[in-house]
């Protein structure tokens, strides 16, 4: 490393810092809004408020089984109901790490690092794999 590098951040870091930068931000601002909607009443529940004060106390299970709640990604389906719109804001904070690797992989290409390129590819190849809950049940 060069003296006048010494303490500077490589291209690629300033790259995947910018994007967790603005994508939390996103992804909070995206949680104000859409709890918003669901609170002001702009869009309806799945769970009414009530069922919800009503099921609080109990196990998951029964929660899950009276308020007819899905499981994994199932709650896809029921983005038009006010207390699942809320989950947008944080699948997208929960999947930044992906959307952050995204630009490294062209990033390392350009810089002749078909290596690093190959480790970016793997990570989000990983984190998709673990998120979809093929392996091991975190999707279920």
């Amino acid at each position: 490393m060069s003296e006048q590098n010494k303490g500077m951040a490589a291209p690629e870091q300033i790259t995947y810092s910018n994007f967790l930068f603005y994508g939390c931000w996103s992804g909070l601002a995206l949680m104000i809004v859409t709890y918003l909607i669901y609170v002001l009443g702009f869009m309806g529940p799945h769970v009414s408020m009530s069922e919800v004060v009503r099921l609080w106390s109990q196990p998951v299970h029964e929660y899950l089984t009276q308020g007819h709640a899905p499981t994994g990604w199932d709650w896809v389906y029921l983005l038009g109901k006010g207390d699942f719109l809320n989950f947008l804001g944080i699948a997208l904070l929960a999947g930044l790490t992906i959307l952050c690797y995204i630009p490294l992989i062209p990033a390392y290409l350009k810089k002749k690092d078909p290596i690093f390129a190959i480790l970016a590819l793997a990570e989000i190849l990983v984190l998709l794999v673990a998120a979809s809950g093929i392996v091991g049940g975190g999707g279920h």
